[in-house]
């Protein structure tokens, strides 16, 4: 069985036999229940349920809403969520009255920031006015109902589990070209996969426009400090000890920006999130993670030299074989070799991919008037990416304002990461993790 980041698990024969024609795990005794938490904890498996959502008996779960001037948000949120105890965090409205008249309208609970001090501390003066088991952060641009939190809610029956937070669509999908391109390519949207999340996973955070959580793994909560990417802070504090999930069989739905300087300025604040994140969680923020063979690989296809096919060709052979020999167990050895080749090939395009139009753009950008491998490099890198990410995604546009918009949104999130760098006078957000190798053979089970 395979993992995040190529890690490989060979189950024995008993444990194989609690694998079903499906590749289900039904729990029933000590050893599958063994199993499924083996397979849980390292992200090759997801749990299931039978039966329907249950959006009744919500007494263990608090709405806790931080809000600045967006008392119609709130109405429909409440109204949607209705026997659902909510606190509601006016984090300096300018009409608190109107606010606060949609609140008792529900029976919502107000706490007022007589000025405004951002959404990570609106969350956490919520928070420590919670008294349920469970909190439910929740923006007021978000559209959800009770029996959405319902479907997050029962990820908590299991005692591992400290977060879920769902998918999140955009409200509006066939108006303008933002919104068409948000509808594909928003920044909240992690995809319709169900994931384990943690740094350098697939999916690596979770945005807290929508996330629920176990209050006793919370402590403290949001890190008040960071103005941006709090969410990834508390993700990545809490994936230490808990486990955290990624829910897109439940979809909210969120009131995406698409004014084009809004929303390019947006997603440049987005950027400047990786220089914090660098200076509390290390390598975690890195913008590439390079083993020997992605970095000989990643130097092939940046260099273009004459030597660069016989570099990536020589390359590839030799992780073909490294492979071949690591599944000597297994029926087919050459066809999992191949089939991980390709895997690890794929990525490595797609990290060098993103590196030239996204993290490292601005020198990019810089370079082009100079280097004609550079200009190269970047044309092929946002062309190629975005040709291949326009058929995956298949967006209500054509390719070629799917590819602007994707260049820009690239070119404004690169240009964050240094501005935070610069105003962070430290690098660390831009330095590649080093890795001796990108998986290996877990042990078997």
């Amino acid at each position: 069985m395979y993992g995040d980041a190529g890690a490989l698990l060979r189950l024995r024969p008993a444990a194989a036999e609690h694998l079903d024609g499906d590749g289900v795990v039904r729990v029933h005794d000590g050893a599958s229940a063994t199993l499924a938490r083996v397979l849980l904890d390292r992200g090759m498996a997801e749990p299931i349920w039978d039966g329907v959502v249950d959006p009744t008996g919500m007494d263990d779960v608090t709405l806790v809403i931080p809000v600045r001037d967006r008392a119609d948000g709130v109405d429909r949120l409440l109204a949607r969520c209705r026997g659902v105890r909510a606190i509601v965090v006016d984090d300096g409205s300018r009409e608190p009255d109107r606010l606060r008249a949609v609140c008792d309208r529900y029976g919502a609970q107000v706490v007022r920031h007589e000025l405004s001090r951002g959404p990570s501390a609106a969350r956490n003066t919520g928070l420590a006015r919670v008294r349920t088991d469970l909190v439910a952060f929740v923006d007021s641009d978000i559209v959800l109902t009770a029996g959405e939190l319902a479907g997050l809610r029962r990820h908590f029956a299991d005692p591992r589990v400290g977060l879920v937070a769902p998918r999140i669509l955009g409200l509006v999908e066939d108006g303008g070209v933002l919104h068409r391109y948000e509808a594909a390519c928003s920044s909240l949207d992690l995809g319709d996969q169900p994931a384990l999340v943690r740094p350098h996973a697939r999916v690596s955070y979770v945005p807290s426009a929508v996330m629920v959580a176990r209050k006793a793994a919370l402590g403290n909560g949001f890190d008040e400090a960071m103005q941006v990417a709090e969410d990834v802070d508390l993700v990545w504090r809490l994936s230490r000890d808990w486990a955290i999930r990624y829910e897109p069989a439940v979809r909210v739905r969120h009131e995406h920006r698409t004014q084009l300087r809004e929303w390019f300025a947006r997603k440049l604040v987005y950027g400047t999130g990786a220089a914090p994140l660098a200076a509390r969680h290390g390598r975690a923020v890195a913008p590439m993670v390079l083993t020997p063979w992605t970095a000989a690989v990643t130097a092939g296809l940046l260099a273009q030299r004459r030597w660069s096919p016989v570099l990536i060709g020589g390359c590839t052979a030799a992780l073909w074989l490294s492979l071949r020999r690591r599944f000597d167990f297994a029926d087919d050895p050459a066809g999992s070799a191949t089939a991980l080749t390709k895997v690890a090939m794929r990525s490595t395009v797609e990290q060098t991919a993103a590196a030239v139009t996204r993290h490292y753009a601005p020198v990019t950008v810089a370079l082009l008037p100079f280097s004609k491998r550079v200009r190269r490099a970047y044309l092929v890198s946002a062309v190629v990416a975005g040709l291949v990410d326009h058929r995956r995604k298949r967006p209500a546009l054509d390719p070629v304002r799917f590819l602007g918009l994707r260049t820009l949104d690239d070119l404004a999130y690169g240009l964050g990461v240094w501005k935070g760098v610069l105003d962070a006078r430290s690098p660390g957000a831009l330095i590649p993790l080093i890795r001796r190798s990108a998986g290996g053979r877990s042990p078997g089970t």
